[in-house]
């Protein structure tokens, strides 16, 4: 064990209140915090600064602006371009006088509905700068989930483009947009519109305003200070209900907890690059793209493209080896991806690996045998761990900056500094080593964690009601002999396909609205590429006879008001569903048939024919494949 990991956990127990002012001193504040933890008030609540202060302006200040702060890798336009600190300063305090020259002021909430382009993170950084609240929602989310997140965050612009591009496709947004809008009971004051190359979209007068035409005529505005407790952001996660829920990022622990991060977990210092193949979109996106580099005064990458097909399996390491990028970042459903179409790694051979130190991986389960084949191509250490949406930033790792490289494929490491964890059976009670429990995490959570859901104090309760004095992370998993944290899958609906959270429930509620249909379930199953991917079973009304044709409406549908990132392809119409005797679904016994595990009937069963045959036909499905 790292003497400087063991030293660094024991103190942020033990002194955590000079642990993390320590820390604090990593920020450039207006007004530096006396304290770092209040009971009542929360993190560092009596210091004022800047989140995009710290992103740009300070590297200016400090003589790097010639440094490059962005590279904008796009293989899907053909296109790179790097902008120092200098240019990223203009560009940011510029937008930020558009938004401001549009009524935008502190508080205010702005929805970025993008693509992977610099206008995406420069929008974020320019909400930063005058004290409004972004809420990024993943670009090509389909209309009636946008529509949620508008309703609920209630902003006063929205940012879009005119397309997005997938692969080879290119996705209007303009459209969605529209639609959501009409969908949504709240009216945003502006919609304005970048437009790209790749696809016009048209405008309507009155609402939509030009992005560049704007730009032009928008005067430049200072960082306006903000307490540490105000919101940074919202970002929306799947709940369990289907409605979204709205995590809010606090400005001064997102802050101060990123910058700890940046050099004790990767390990990076200002000048190196910084790459983490996500979407902005998403918490990592959020974290590792666009504030966490950038407050490290490091280089990072915003890649527009895939693993595979833009234009092949050797685009990632193509990526690394031209920007000398020092630490990557990615999920472990991209490196599955690589490895099925170049299972030696030629390309990976071929190119390089650069100056590359390690790669990390989160946003699932990692398994094993994808570990050890990426650090056997590699020869790097491949470093999975885990964090959630709600987190903000790692609470498991090996902690690579502290030199802590401890490494057991199938395990997301040990507590990150700051976190306390515990494994509880149901009644709360502690389980033995090695038995798989609740994975919980003791309050209060460390900085940069998540104090509460926007307009949502009841549901953001309830991660903290079943377990007292505990955030209930809603994984399962154990903790093995040698201190090795092992998360092994969700203990609620949500479930995780290619990093993304999905909610099986939200799902269930749109098949079920089919009128064939008379009930359903959705399960999570394992898939070797995805990690999981959703599962329906769906009963025909009396009478219903084009089975074949059913699914496919069923899965369109819940594509048309989810978008493709649901991923829903598997619909088996059945007889009947498994069911207790109270009529409780039996989903878990679904999900063992569904992964070919062994299963016991299950004691309260009341249809046990129901199982037995949807068993049958996994039996017969297997038959068929291999035949």
């Amino acid at each position: 064990m790292s003497e400087r990991y063991q030293a660094a956990y024991r103190r942020s127990l033990d002194d955590s209140e000079g642990f993390w002012l320590d820390a604090a001193a990593a920020i450039d504040w207006d007004r530096a915090p006396s304290r770092a933890w209040d009971e009542d008030k929360g993190w560092f609540a009596d210091g004022l600064l800047n989140t995009c202060y710290n992103a740009v302006d300070r590297h200016v200040l400090a003589g790097r602006g010639s440094a490059v702060a962005v590279i904008h890798e796009s293989p899907v336009t053909g296109t790179r371009q790097e902008i120092s600190y200098d240019v990223l300063l203009e560009q940011v305090s510029r937008t930020a006088g558009m938004l401001a020259g549009l009524g935008v002021g502190k508080g205010d909430r702005v929805v970025i509905y993008m693509p992977m382009i610099l206008q995406t993170l420069v929008a974020m950084l320019a909400c930063a700068r005058i004290g409004a609240i972004h809420s990024v929602v993943f670009g090509g989310f389909a209309a009636p989930e946008l529509a949620k997140r508008i309703d609920d965050a209630k902003p006063k612009l929205l940012l879009t483009a005119s397309c997005g591009i997938e692969g080879a496709k290119v996705v209007p947004y303009k459209p969605l947009v529209d639609h959501a809008l009409e969908l949504a009971s709240h009216s945003v004051g502006h919609v304005v519109l970048f437009q790209r190359p790749q696809a016009a979209a048209a405008m309507m007068e009155g609402r939509d305003l030009d992005w560049s035409a704007l730009l032009v005529q928008a005067s430049t505005v200072p960082c306006v200070p903000v307490a540490a407790t105000d919101p940074l952001y919202i970002l929306y996660t799947s709940g369990t209900t289907g409605t979204p829920k709205g995590v809010v990022r606090q400005n001064g622990g997102h802050a101060v907890a990123l910058a700890w991060s940046m050099a004790h977990i990767y390990g990076v210092r200002a000048g190196d690059v910084f790459w983490a193949a996500s979407d902005v979109g998403w918490v990592v996106g959020h974290s590792y793209i666009v504030y966490g580099p950038l407050i490290a005064g490091c280089t990072t990458l915003l890649f527009e493209g895939k693993p595979v097909g833009t234009p092949d399996a050797g685009t990632f390491w193509r990526t690394i080896e031209r920007n000398a990028v020092d630490i990557f970042f990615t999920a472990p459903t991209a490196i599955r991806a690589i490895r099925r179409e170049d299972p030696e790694a030629s390309f990976l051979a071929e190119i390089g690996t650069g100056r590359l130190r390690a790669m990390f991986l989160a946003g699932e389960r990692a398994d094993p045998d994808t570990v050890q084949w990426a650090e056997e191509k590699l020869h790097r250490p491949v470093i999975d761990h885990w964090w959630q949406t709600e987190l903000g930033w790692p609470a498991l790792a090996a902690c690579f900056g502290l030199g802590d490289n401890r490494r057991r494929p199938g395990s997301a490491g040990f507590p990150v500094p700051g976190y306390r964890f515990a494994v509880l059976d149901e009644n709360g009670v502690e389980v033995p080593l090695g038995a798989t429990g609740n994975i919980v995490i003791r309050q209060p959570l460390p900085p940069g964690c998540y104090t509460s859901l926007w307009n949502n104090p009841a549901t953001f309760a309830r991660s903290f009601e079943a377990f007292p004095g505990y955030y209930e992370t809603g994984d399962a998993g154990h903790v093995d002999a040698d201190g090795f944290v092992n998360i092994m899958g969700r203990t609620d609906d949500i479930i995780n396909v290619a990093g993304h959270r999905l909610s099986t429930g939200q799902m269930e509620e749109i098949v079920a609205r089919h009128p064939a249909i008379s009930e359903c379930a959705v399960v999570g199953v394992d898939d070797q590429l995805k990690g999981m991917i959703p599962m329906a079973f769906a009963v025909p009304k009396a009478g219903v006879e084009q089975r074949a044709e059913l699914c496919r409406e069923i899965i369109a549908s819940v594509r048309d008001e989810l978008g493709p990132v649901a991923a829903l392809k598997h619909v088996h119409v059945v007889d009947a569903l498994p069911k207790t005797r109270s009529g409780k679904i039996l989903r878990a016994a679904l999900r063992k048939v569904a992964n070919g595990e062994p299963i016991e009937m299950p004691p309260t069963i009341e249809n046990p024919d129901a199982l037995s045959r949807i068993r049958e036909l996994f039996v017969l499905l297997d038959f068929a494949d291999k035949a």
